[in-house]
């Protein structure tokens, strides 16, 4: 899932970053309101982080924009101002959620993850295709009773493709959602890590049915 920060104090913005890619989140950053604006116009993410106080566009401002451009992509604002009038200020310009500084990260991981859930509330917290299960919280896969070993990529792969199971996924749209803007990235590279899920998911498995579909022309898709 990619993830774009707009943060103008940059240690926290890095800090935030690193944290999150270490939890397997492909992340953007923008320092200013503007930058921040324009990156979430012209890229796919799956959530923004906004800060409110940002130079040349503030948060306000970014988030009101977006709405206006029908750009829906979840917003959680951060800000170290917490007075009611200004988490009704952030909610009322399209904002989801507010969460006040200083955080602690393990909040912060909750808040994303929340956020990134509620398109899914009908599949629950864990997601799963057939007898293969992922825990975004604890990161835990299996297939039936076994459990697999995944690098950090290949469970940003899994997870983007279970949470749109039955949707085709072209390679552009699993590029734009699993890896960030900064990545080098060949033009072979999905084929590759596809590759190697269906190694790990897939082959092990010859009893049961294949569950990463290549459909010719178009993209993947995970299902039964």
């Amino acid at each position: 899932m990619r993830i774009l920060v707009i943060e103008d104090e940059h240690r926290i913005a890095q800090a935030v970053k690193e944290g999150l890619e270490q939890e397997s989140y492909a992340v953007d950053v923008a320092y200013d309101g503007e930058d921040g604006y324009n990156s979430a116009r012209e890229d796919e993410y799956d959530l923004i982080l906004l800060d409110v106080m940002l130079p040349s566009m503030n948060g306000y401002e970014v988030c009101k924009k977006l709405r206006a451009d029908g750009i829906h992509t979840p917003i959680l604002m951060l800000t170290a101002k917490d007075q009611s009038r200004d988490v009704v200020r952030g909610l009322d310009t399209g904002a989801d959620d507010y969460l006040p500084k200083p955080f602690s990260f393990e909040v912060l991981l909750a808040r994303v993850r929340a956020l990134l859930r509620r398109p899914h509330d009908t599949t629950g917290e864990v997601l799963s295709a057939a007898d293969l299960t992922l825990n975004p919280n604890t990161k835990e896969i299996k297939r039936g009773k076994t459990a697999i070993s995944l690098s950090t990529k290949e469970y940003a792969l899994l997870e983007y493709m279970l949470r749109n199971q039955d949707k085709v996924l072209s390679k552009n749209n699993i590029m734009a959602h699993v890896w960030d803007f900064d990545a080098d990235i060949l033009p072979n590279t999905v084929e590759v890590f596809i590759a190697y899920l269906r190694a790990k998911i897939d082959k092990p498995f010859k009893s049961k049915p294949a569950l990463i579909q290549t459909v010719r022309g178009f993209g993947y898709r995970i299902g039964t």
